[in-house]
């Protein structure tokens, strides 16, 4: 049944100073699946994608991880990765020294397990192909790791990597934060036109990603539980109502 999914089975996960955040997370997240998870500022919502790729500093206390029934839940995250599983930071880090077309082809070799390696000179075909589709300048393949990047382009790195590792599950952590109008709508696209090759968990505060990207579920988060699960009808209950109808006084 769970051979083809992403399952968080009951899962409880706490900061390194002993705050649990997540209160027995539950979701099965299917292949060609979108899946949005809303929930106000603090809901625990990053927590889950930090937790779900193996971020030391949160600890999973209970509960389990499975990528197509292998469980997953104390593997490092380059082990997740190599399972299929994909996260895009809300504020993808700027790494000084660390080439972007070479970190790259690191990071697409390392998830091919052992299967034959990419040479650079493939990869570099196969890279500016992607950055073509992306509207990607040429120049900043070959700049650091983000540095320097404004926010529409840290974003569009993500993608472009998501789009070159193939995951088989992926977590976008708030994918539309600090972007206009204009790189909102090129990012949803480009999201919607890849979604159909994996599971997608789509994290977001913002209802206004959603007119662009129609999820299968929808999932609240509030106070570290799945408060509601729906259909899209949710997000106009949502924009109506607002998440206080879910917050116990």
């Amino acid at each position: 049944m769970n051979k083809n999914s992403l399952v968080i089975s009951n899962l409880y996960v706490q900061t390194n100073d002993g705050k649990e955040i997540l209160h027995g997370v539950s979701l099965r997240i299917k292949k060609g699946e979108i899946h949005a998870i809303m929930g106000p500022n603090g809901s625990g919502k990053s927590t889950l994608a930090q937790a779900l790729m193996g971020n030391p500093n949160y600890i999973i206390t209970r509960g389990k991880i499975k990528i197509d029934g292998i469980d997953v839940t104390k593997l490092s995250p380059d082990k997740r990765a190599q399972y299929g599983l994909f996260l895009g930071f809300q504020d993808p880090v700027e790494i000084p020294g660390v080439n972007f077309g070479s970190f790259l082809r690191m990071a697409v070799n390392e998830n091919k397990k052992k299967e034959k390696r990419i040479s650079p000179i493939a990869f570099r075909k196969q890279l500016l192909e992607q950055a073509d589709v992306f509207a990607f300048k040429k120049d900043i393949l070959s700049r650091n790791l983000n540095e320097g990047f404004s926010g529409g382009e840290k974003k569009k790195s993500e993608i472009l990597q998501l789009s070159l590792l193939k995951p088989v599950y992926a977590i976008l952590d708030e994918p539309d934060s600090g972007l206009d109008i204009d790189g909102l709508k090129f990012i949803a696209r480009t999201i919607s036109s890849l979604s159909h090759k994996f599971g997608l968990a789509l994290i977001t505060h913002y209802q206004r990603i959603l007119k662009f990207i129609k999820p299968d579920f929808i999932h609240v988060l509030v106070d570290g539980k799945i408060a509601e699960t729906g259909d899209y009808v949710l997000v106009k209950k949502i924009e109506k109502k607002g998440y206080r109808q879910y917050i116990k006084n």
